[in-house]
């Protein structure tokens, strides 16, 4: 083979590597919100959903040397998709019949508070005192996840979870959950566990736990697009 032609060859991926790393810097990811399609029963027609999704997204995204663009596809509450787009392709999808939103994501920070004070909560009058101190409630925090281990979620003295309760425990693990840390789930991207790797969640959990003596408490971690 001559030096010519595999100069070429060489070149030519040279340019198709720029172009695709040009293609993916001006990608952005947007929470895109559309109406439901004419189906019942979704839950039970997830190819039919999928497809109403991925009818929204340019035609290129077929090729398999594109950036995979449908990041997370929502099934609860929400009807929408979470999609790596540029610019110029929300505004074509804005003309789509169906389309309501699109949203650029945004990273937040987290931040601790001192929930108590905030709140307005003393400890001996007031709402705090008059509601029992959340005796027999349970807590859901949609948070970064939690440290089973804390301390603050030992469950001496704790009665079984309330009979309506029907949460469930998602960790690898079996004794993360007792009597006072009764759930734990995870929703979206990651590695399918709710354990806590940014310390958030927990702060939070442990405040719930302290603002009374007998309130359950379940954590739902979700990783993106909050």
């Amino acid at each position: 083979m001559s030096i010519i032609p595999v100069f070429n060859l060489v070149c030519i991926l040279i340019l198709q590597l720029s172009s695709a790393i040009a293609s993916d810097v001006s990608l952005e990811t947007y929470i895109v919100h559309v109406d439901s399609p004419d189906t019942q029963l979704l839950s039970e027609q997830s190819q039919v959903l999928e497809t109403w999704y991925n009818s929204f997204l340019p035609t290129t995204t077929a090729s398999s040397t594109e950036t995979q663009r449908l990041v997370y596809s929502y099934r609860n509450v929400f009807s929408g998709f979470a999609a790596k787009l540029t610019s110029e392709e929300v505004k074509l999808m804005q003309e789509k019949k169906g389309f309501i939103s699109a949203t650029p994501q945004q990273l937040l920070p987290l931040h601790t508070t001192r929930t108590p004070n905030f709140l307005g909560l003393n400890q001996n009058v007031g709402l705090w005192k008059e509601s029992n101190y959340g005796k027999g409630i349970i807590i859901g925090v949609l948070d970064t996840g939690i440290f089973p281990y804390h301390p603050s979620f030992n469950d001496e003295g704790m009665p079984p979870p309330p009979a309506k309760w029907k949460g469930k425990c998602e960790f690898n693990f079996t004794d993360a959950c007792n009597n006072k840390l009764i759930g734990a789930r995870q929703f979206g991207l990651g590695d399918g566990t709710p354990l806590d790797y940014e310390g958030h969640g927990t702060h939070a959990d442990v405040v719930n736990s302290k603002i009374g003596s007998l309130k359950y408490s379940c954590a739902i971690f979700k990783r993106f697009f909050l």
